[in-house]
């Protein structure tokens, strides 16, 4: 049997709304895991957050596997070990920082798994309702940073116009880093040549499985790198129109109604057994 990958965001793509996950995603994951096929989480949370939400899942066993901040970070979810791992220089998240600052727009980085801010206002009230972690208030991000940061983010969650003009007016800031909008309120910079399209390259290589054998499932727009790059790409039904435009299957079911169980039937079980079938067949 030829094993399979599949690769699938969290938030709004294996997670319902609610941040559960539906009873048929859970079994279908299972069959999945039974059949010596691998599991990847995608996510552009910490590893920590990623973690717990990961073992609440039951995902911690051999075959599991994330990709985190959006794929600056690759984890063995059994072993508990980062396999690999990029980060931003500090040169250009100063330069991020200052000229979010200049923009009067709000701006946050990370410490391994605690948020650095300078204020606590709607904007990181929101990132906490999507994400729940930790975080300190600072005087100064850049000055607190100990180490090179995963990313850094910038959220208005009234206006998405003044993100997208930021990105527009920093285009030097592409040619040193990585930048997408993971919602409509979150501009994300992360290192250059880095996101889930290449976390889905290195674990691919790094399990010796062809790209012909990987499936990816998301949602938004940071997910596009990755359904690009695997050989099926797949969009839920509750999408951003952008990747559903860059999918090869548009799922019937949502993320809340079974929506990757969907996806592991149709392209990773219904294979599997066939060759199942044919193997007792020959015998």
């Amino acid at each position: 049997m030829e094993r399979k990958i599949l690769f699938t965001d969290l938030d709004d793509t294996l997670l319902g709304k609610d941040k559960t996950i539906c009873e048929e995603n859970r079994e279908a994951i299972a069959r999945l895991l039974d059949q010596g096929h691998y599991i990847v989480i995608a996510t552009g949370r910490p590893i920590t957050t990623g973690r717990i939400v990961t073992k609440e899942l039951g995902l911690s066993m051999p075959g599991c596997y994330m990709v985190a901040f959006n794929g600056a970070v690759i984890y063995d979810c059994a072993a508990e070990r980062v396999l690999a791992q990029r980060a931003l220089p500090l040169r250009v998240t100063k330069e991020i920082i200052d000229e979010a600052h200049k923009a009067g727009i709000y701006v946050q980085s990370y410490q391994q798994d605690i948020i650095l801010t300078e204020q606590h206002g709607p904007e990181l009230d929101f990132y906490l309702s999507h994400a729940k972690m930790r975080y300190q208030l600072v005087s100064d991000i850049y000055g607190s940073l100990e180490a090179e940061p995963n990313k850094v983010i910038l959220i208005d969650v009234n206006d998405q116009e003044r993100l997208l003009n930021f990105q527009k007016e920093h285009t030097e800031l592409s040619e040193k880093c990585n930048s997408f909008f993971s919602r409509n309120e979150f501009l994300e910079y992360c290192p250059k040549d880095t996101d889930k399209g290449t976390g889905l390259k290195y674990i691919a290589q790094f399990l010796n499985v062809p790209l012909e054998h990987t499936v990816a499932v998301g949602d938004e727009r940071n997910d596009i790198p990755m359904l690009r790059a695997a050989h099926i790409g797949v969009a839920v039904k509750n999408a951003h129109i952008s990747l559903k435009r860059a999918a090869d299957y548009v799922t019937e079911q949502d993320c809340g109604q079974g929506a990757i169980a969907e996806v592991i039937e149709k392209f990773i079980l219904k294979d599997s057994m066939r060759e199942k079938t044919l193997d007792t067949d020959v015998k």
